[in-house]
């Protein structure tokens, strides 16, 4: 049905007249958008079935990566992609008068993720698919993902997402491949024939039901499976509850992304959501090797469950859970096959995201699972004891299970076999600092694996133009093996290249000023420095930095009219979780002074500041390739490595950072000309957070551009804010400026000032921006998990 226009069209209108009953000319973009997605569904069927049917004969180990978040954007654009298909497929609608990109335009982003942590999971399946290698995800199907962000006067309101409202036309629904999930109730524990069998009774039964999205290779016949599951009630009804609380409560599971755990409530429904992923998931990977290979005493050497970040490691307890009450297997068989199946990333240092559930919710709501943590914690701990004797502070530390909670990150190294970090810097962080003491008990679980992205989305697919000139440079080969980008070093400083790149980008810039104004009425300077930071709203990442400098900026233009910058447009787009209130106050903080400096006929015409609502994949895609400065300013040894730095430097942008996270590995790629580092490293902080010193009084004090720009957070400056930023000004002074936003404010104004310079000699930036292209090759998905291919899940191609 792709093989030619012609074709094309006659089944497009045939199919779209049959889903429809209704003539072509009467069809609305969404008709169309469901016939053409269907169409492609349809299309790749036979891989998707082959693809399975290729690893039952070949008896292949697979990985299943469970991730509480998937990120994935549009997808009809990138399957039209990867087919080969897209030209045929824009040629025919052209022809029938219909514009590819109008249809693009009206599917919704699936909300099934928030930032970084969901995209990677997004951008790995990409990868695993088009390296033929046999890998799933697992997720949750949520109905309302994360939530809509609307700004009103300048704060955020979070509005429920309704990207299923009309359906998703990549979703199989398989309800004959339900698995049934117990909360609540409790463990009746009997002997049979010597051995102590336990049996959950009364519990709470929740219907897992999936529904299945291919993920489909670039250039392969691969087409792996992303898994999703919807918690619906079960055909048994608890008793105790009335029919419609047990019906909300159940639905509620898989409605929303990360619900509010400020209180009990949102803390157990959060607990119910990872147990639901893990259960379904694993019930789902065992039904299917029985169905093979009859039992599971071979599970580890076919299977690999990989857990992504700490949602999911209730794996572990719920894999000892089917060996040892389903499989009837003693505790060192289950357990070996266990820790020979379970790998885990972590993705962050910082403790208050290494998840703990106190004993009084967790113990109630999954009673057996309790049971083999506690079992777990108790062998653990002895094995402790008879490794370091007398030493209780250490093993106190060290416990999976201690002051009335269950740390999951404890559990997560001492049941897996495999414990990596996602940038040089934060696995040697974890191995010396946070995980030290895991790491003396096992340094053979620990390794690093640098985050890396898709370049087929966020270069090919998002930024046409640059990926035909690079194409035109250096022929195709990149796209499928991004490494020979580093043959466009050879370009950076021909001329005629470096114009050729200076058109895409003011060509980027275009399109996204176009849809800045569209989105906020604001006309900004396409011939401007657009500024960029986009990533989630986390005081760590340091949005209030680049906003001080940004006011200091706006008063210097006040106040000296000998003054001027080269125009600048700083451009943010940030999602701040609903219960983090000092991050909605940056919110507001951003958009006031927005308010303020565009509205400003003294100083508009040099400075202006956009806060694009909703950022999303979608909004994205347009926002990276736009970009010629790439904020990645997080307080050093905080950001664990970050992928949107790598997606910035790989549409061409030069990034101002510090040393954190993978900052460092493109500062080793590109070079120290060819980036703009400042600020204090990830051993100065962590010194001054082990030995203190830091006093942030004194900075404020003796630098007056910084007392101007935090006195002007509480003295009206912001008319229409009141006292909303007084958080904020308490967080710098009273609170002592935990980030460390004032100590390094200085070195930052002085590196953008450097950034003004170096960018108003147009031949240098250009050579810079061609080199970082050239260089992000090293960071594309292919080889972050070619790596984890090799060295963490012994996986190989199927071809």
């Amino acid at each position: 049905m792709f093989s030619n226009k012609e074709e094309f069209k006659m089944v497009f209108l045939r199919r779209l007249e049959m889903m429809y009953g209704k003539r072509f000319e009467e069809s609305t973009v969404r008709d169309q958008y469901h016939t053409l997605g269907n169409m492609v569904r349809e299309y790749i069927s036979q891989d998707w079935i082959r693809t399975n049917e290729r690893s039952r004969a070949k008896s292949s180990k697979q990985v299943y990566y469970l991730s509480i978040e998937f990120l994935l954007g549009r997808l009809l654009g990138s399957n039209l992609l990867n087919l080969g298909i897209r030209d045929v497929v824009e040629k025919g609608l052209k022809e029938l008068g219909i514009d590819l990109e109008e249809i693009e335009e009206s599917e919704a982003d699936a909300g099934l993720g928030n930032g970084g942590l969901g995209r990677l999971a997004a951008c790995f399946l990409d990868s695993l698919a088009s390296l033929n290698l046999p890998g799933h995800g697992c997720g949750i199907r949520y109905k309302h993902g994360l939530f809509d962000q609307k700004i009103v006067d300048g704060y955020q309101v979070e509005l429920p997402e309704q990207w299923l409202r009309h359906g998703n036309v990549w979703e199989v629904r398989k309800e004959d491949l339900a698995i049934e999930v117990n909360f609540w109730g409790k463990v009746e524990v009997s002997n049979e024939g010597g051995r102590l069998v336990f049996r959950h009774t009364d519990s709470e039964k929740v219907t897992a039901v999936p529904y299945d999205m291919p993920v489909i290779g670039y250039g392969t016949k691969t087409v792996n499976t992303l898994r999703l599951w919807s918690a619906e009630p079960s055909k048994t009804f608890p008793k105790h509850k009335s029919i419609m609380q047990y019906k909300r409560e159940t639905e509620a599971i898989s409605e929303f992304l990360y619900p509010d755990d400020t209180h009990d409530e949102g803390k157990i429904l959060r607990l119910k959501q990872q147990y639901f992923l893990v259960a379904a998931s694993v019930g789902s990977i065992v039904r299917a090797h029985r169905r093979q290979y009859g039992n599971l005493s071979n599970l580890h050497k076919h299977v690999a469950i990989h857990v992504n970040d700490t949602h999911p490691v209730l794996a572990i307890p719920e894999l000892m859970r089917v060996l040892l009450d389903e499989e009837g297997m003693s505790w060192e068989d289950a357990w070996e096959i266990t820790t020979n199946t379970v790998s885990y990333t972590n993705h962050t240092t910082l403790s208050e995201a290494l998840e703990k559930w106190p004993i009084h919710i967790f113990q109630p709501l999954l009673p057996r699972i309790y049971m083999i943590v506690e079992e777990i914690n108790e062998r653990f701990c002895r094995g402790l004891w008879n490794k370091y004797p007398g030493e209780w502070k250490r093993i106190e530390d060290m416990a999976i299970i201690a002051h009335g909670l269950v740390k999951m990150a404890h559990l997560a190294v001492v049941g897996s076999y495999r414990v990596n970090g996602v940038a040089k810097l934060h696995s040697e962080i974890l191995k010396k600092r946070e995980m030290k003491q895991f790491y003396e008990v096992f340094p053979q679980k620990f390794n690093n694996k640098t985050n890396g992205i898709t370049h087929r989305r966020w270069l090919l697919k998002a930024n046409p133009q640059l990926a035909s000139l690079i194409t035109e440079a250096i022929g195709a080969r990149w796209i499928q093996r991004p490494e020979t980008l580093l043959d466009l070093t050879s370009y950076a400083s021909d001329r005629s290249f470096q114009r050729a790149l200076a058109k895409v980008k003011q060509q980027r810039k275009a399109i996204l000023a176009k849809r800045i104004y569209e989105q906020t009425g604001i006309a900004v300077d396409e011939s401007s420095i657009f500024d960029v930071q986009v990533k989630r709203l986390h005081a760590y990442k340091r949005q209030l930095l680049n906003v001080l400098h940004i006011m200091y900026l706006y008063n210097r233009l006040k106040e000296d009219s000998s003054f001027s910058i080269y125009p600048r447009t700083f451009i943010f787009g940030a999602k701040a979780s609903p219960g983090y209130y000092y991050a909605k106050r940056i919110i507001k903080l951003i958009n006031s002074l927005a308010e303020k400096v565009n509205h400003d006929p003294q100083t508009n015409e040099q400075l202006k500041v956009i806060f694009l609502e909703n950022y999303r994949v979608s909004l994205a895609e347009d926002i990276f390739p736009a970009a010629d400065i790439s904020e990645q300013i997080s307080t050093a040894s905080k950001e664990a490595s970050g992928t949107g730095n790598m997606k910035f430097m790989m549409n061409g942008a030069i990034t101002i950072g510090t040393m954190d996270g993978a900052n460092i590995e493109i500062f080793e790629e590109v070079g120290k000309e060819n980036i703009f580092i400042f600020g204090l490293t990830a051993e100065e902080v962590l010194n001054y957070y082990q030995n203190g010193g830091y006093r942030s009084h004194e900075y404020y004090h003796h630098d007056r551009r910084i007392k101007q720009v935090v006195d002007q957070l509480v003295n009206g400056f912001f008319p229409d804010a009141h006292d909303h930023f007084e958080p904020i000004y308490d967080s710098l002074l009273m609170q002592n400026d935990e980030y460390f936003v004032l100590r390094d404010f200085a070195d930052y104004a002085e590196t953008q000032e450097k950034i003004s310079e170096v960018y108003q000699d147009r031949e240098k930036w250009m050579e810079m921006s061609a080199i970082n292209i050239a260089h992000s090759g090293h960071f594309s998905s292919d080889r972050t998990i070619q790596e984890y291919a090799n060295e963490i899940w012994d996986i190989h191609p199927l071809i």
